[in-house]
């Protein structure tokens, strides 16, 4: 099939590659000329495990193309993925002035045929039928144009264009972006239109039979058919239960330290409740990224504007702010004052095999230890990525761990990288003014860092 991804950003290019990999030709498009280039020279503009062999690979063989010229893929594409960021407002709503530009673009450049355009990006409830209306004014506005230019021809020209629009929210794990792609738990189609629906099913069929599967001898994807505004409110439904219930075991894990029980013991002992679950029941400093702050935030935004107080959420959201600092509170406990001391940050990106530092905690993290007089150095795997797009302050940015130790007096491991199992931290610890890790995700084996010379001190542990 012919697709158009409109948006090269974390679900824009995950999702145009990988179609483009199941078979289908696919013109990924984006306003940013220099990011453009880029892709088309064969490097992928986010750090995304797997994606980028992918890319080289689907554009090699001519099955993904990449362009400036929204016009070239409107009228390429059978369906037209809107895919930009809809980033949050200071109220809390999103922004989707970027969603509107698209749709008026479809709508300027719409061409004869069918088409599907999809909602990718995570947009406000009750988004299906403000898009629409978008789209038709783009037309109306191209009519105009046309009807103006003057001459027979140009006043009799219509634009005969039909189309529906499809709700198809994404559920995917930066880091895990693309095995989530081909694996995924379910796929949405939202629409008032079964045509439009069985285009989609078309589209997806590889993935619904797990051709592309790490397992290919499971039944087939569940594809979950709904109304549009169902399809939009699942999005945000699901991220919010996720975000709440990192929260809830955070609440958990300080009544635990007050207590003086385990909280990772606790967190297994309940996971095994098949009503339950044992996944995001890893208490911490809390949650960030793109995706979880801004969905519940504008959840909560969406209920006030129904008149309805989501104090649940709010309560999750206020959890999680207090969280961030809990580290803070343990590098007090253990140093006392901590004005003129330094402490070295492991890890800076919101969550492993990432480059993404969007309300990562370490933020919050280092304008609190700022504030109180401490040095603060840090050290990521992928750090002068992170360092390059956000231009972070207050923080010395480290080569290797071991310099990073050098003269600390303790350190906090905000992100859970995978290369930190397997740290020199017998070799860290004598290099520390004092040995004190704050393990900020409850990754590390207390008895291996302890027996390193370090004192460990966990999260609700």
């Amino acid at each position: 099939m012919r697709v158009c991804v409109i948006g090269t950003g974390y679900v824009g290019l995950v999702t145009g590659v990988c179609l483009a990999h199941t078979g289908h030709h696919v013109i990924c498009v984006d306003n940013n000329e220099e990011k453009v280039k880029l892709m088309k020279a064969g490097q992928s503009p986010i750090f995304e495990p797997g994606l980028s062999e992918l890319m080289q690979s689907t554009y090699q063989n001519g099955l993904l193309e990449f362009t400036t010229d929204i016009a070239a893929g409107v009228q390429h594409g059978e369906i037209l993925f809107i895919a930009v960021g809809t980033p949050p407002l200071p109220t809390g709503e999103s922004d989707t002035r970027y969603v509107e530009a698209v749709a008026r673009g479809i709508g300027a450049n719409l061409n004869d045929g069918y088409k599907v355009i999809v909602n990718k990006s995570t947009v406000p409830i009750g988004s299906g039928d403000w898009v629409r209306m978008i789209v038709m004014d783009g037309i109306a506005e191209r009519q105009k144009v046309l009807v103006g230019a003057g001459g027979v021809e140009a006043a009799v020209q219509k634009i005969a264009a039909e189309f529906d629009v499809v709700s198809n929210p994404e559920f995917l794990r930066e880091g895990s972006a693309v095995y989530d792609t081909f694996n995924p738990d379910r796929i949405v189609l939202g629409s008032n239109n079964q045509k439009a629906i069985d285009l989609m099913k078309q589209l997806y069929t590889p993935i619904i039979e797990r051709k592309y599967a790490e397992n290919s001898s499971l039944p087939p994807v569940p594809v979950v058919e709904t109304d549009i505004n169902s399809a939009e409110m699942i999005k945000y439904a699901a991220n919010a239960f996720l975000a709440t219930k990192i929260s809830f075991i955070n609440e958990v894990a300080n009544i635990c330290d007050r207590v003086g029980a385990d909280v990772t013991q606790v967190a297994k002992g309940i996971g095994l409740d098949s009503r339950i679950g044992g996944k995001f029941l890893q208490a911490g400093i809390g949650w960030g990224g793109s995706c979880f702050p801004k969905d519940v935030s504008a959840l909560v935004h969406t209920a006030k504007d129904y008149n309805y107080t989501a104090e649940l959420l709010e309560a999750a959201v206020k959890v999680n702010q207090r969280q961030r600092l809990i580290a803070v509170d343990k590098l007090q406990q253990e140093l006392k004052i901590l004005n003129g001391k330094s402490v070295g940050l492991l890890g800076l990106t919101f969550k492993p095999d990432t480059d993404d530092m969007r309300d990562a905690p370490a933020l919050n993290i280092i304008e609190e230890l700022n504030r109180l007089g401490m040095k603060v150095k840090a050290y990521d795997p992928i750090v002068s990525q992170t360092v390059l797009r956000h231009g972070l302050s207050g923080v010395i940015v480290e080569k290797d761990p071991e310099r990073l130790a050098d003269g600390c007096d303790a350190l906090v491991l905000v992100t859970e990288w995978d290369q930190f199992r397997t740290l020199d931290y017998a070799k860290m610890a004598k290099l520390m003014n004092h040995a004190v890790i704050i393990d900020g995700r409850n990754f590390l084996n207390p008895k291996e860092i302890e027996a390193a010379g370090f004192r460990y001190v966990g999260i609700g542990r």
